[in-house]
């Protein structure tokens, strides 16, 4: 699982561990942005929540995820990407992965200060066109509610022995490097 804050490089690490490890990429802002993008009944109900900087509720979430996971037969593993943001999902994805006769092998978390995320997020917005992140007041309040509802998670990985925090800030190959490592010492 890659877990930080929006803006803390999550999108951009996953690319690169799926190469190498040969892993299938969950992330829940693309699953919400098809879905919304296709109009479907769990895209307008994750969009109203979206455009105020909101989380999207466990339920519309969890239901998104597992239909993805299903669509992939015999996968070599997944990377969770803005996924569990809340200590009910984490419950809910580790008996939905249970249920499948798997687990979650660990946390990658990202750390990164708060303005840089802010500053990277109005960037990100300036060249990416991504609306969510042009308002800086609505980057602020989704920063707050990662602070507030989603960060407590890693406490639940901290209790399982199942957490690792990284440096997110620097070049993207030294991210990487750091992410690598960490994984590597931890699946062997």
């Amino acid at each position: 699982m890659l877990f930080g804050p929006p803006g803390a490089g999550k999108g951009t690490q996953s690319e690169v561990l799926l190469q190498r490890y040969g892993l299938v990429h969950l992330s829940t802002g693309d699953i919400f942005r098809y879905n919304i993008k296709n109009a479907t009944e769990l895209g307008l109900q994750a969009k109203a929540f979206m455009d105020k900087g909101e989380l999207v509720p466990d339920s519309l979430t969890i239901s998104m995820l597992e239909s993805e996971v299903v669509k992939h037969q015999e996968p070599k593993g997944f990377i969770f990407d803005g996924f569990p943001r809340t200590s009910a999902q984490a419950e809910a994805l580790d008996r939905f992965l249970n249920s499948r006769g798997t687990t979650i092998t660990c946390m990658l978390a990202l750390e990164v200060d708060e303005e840089e995320l802010i500053k990277r997020l109005l960037n990100r917005a300036s060249t990416s066109g991504r609306a969510d992140d042009a308002d800086e007041s609505i980057v602020r309040n989704r920063i707050a509610v990662y602070n507030r509802e989603t960060a407590p998670v890693a406490g639940y990985y901290q209790a399982c022995g199942k957490y690792r925090g990284v440096q997110g800030v620097g070049t993207v190959n030294e991210i990487t490097t750091r992410l690598c490592a960490e994984l590597d010492a931890f699946v062997q």
